[in-house]
């Protein structure tokens, strides 16, 4: 098995694309109007619209109504993103902080409410845990 990419249903497609793509720096793929992905190295961020949902089981997902994921990138320098970030991104969970884990965490919401993390790894053992 290989985990491939995780899908946000939404709203407002469009919206929620351009949000990602600005936080990101990843330009989306559309398959269609409906159906874009933002594809990095190592994972997908797929994106669809309320109108792909009865396709899969009508009612199975609602947009805007994540309580429980997180959608987490790594980045080169949390501190540098935050500063790209702030005044784009209209809410911030937490500041910069490093994490006991050992990693350097900045959280916010993307514009459906779900929690995304922008991360590095800074101590020694979380450098090595993603060294590539």
């Amino acid at each position: 098995m290989d985990f491939v990419s995780i899908r946000i249903i939404t709203g407002d497609i469009a919206r929620l694309v351009e949000f990602y793509e600005k936080a990101t720096g990843v330009q989306a793929a559309w398959s269609t109007d409906d159906f874009a992905e933002l594809k990095t190295p190592s994972a997908t961020l797929a994106i669809g619209s309320t109108r792909t949902v009865p396709l899969f089981a009508p009612g199975a997902a609602r947009p805007a109504d994540n309580h429980s994921v997180i959608i987490e990138f790594l980045v080169d320098d949390v501190d540098r993103v935050h500063g790209n970030l702030t005044g784009f991104v209209a809410d911030f969970v937490n500041e910069p902080t490093t994490m006991p884990w050992g990693n350097r965490s900045l959280l916010f919401r993307d514009p459906d409410g779900n929690l995304v993390n922008f991360f590095a790894p800074v101590t020694p053992a979380a450098i090595a845990k993603f060294a590539r």
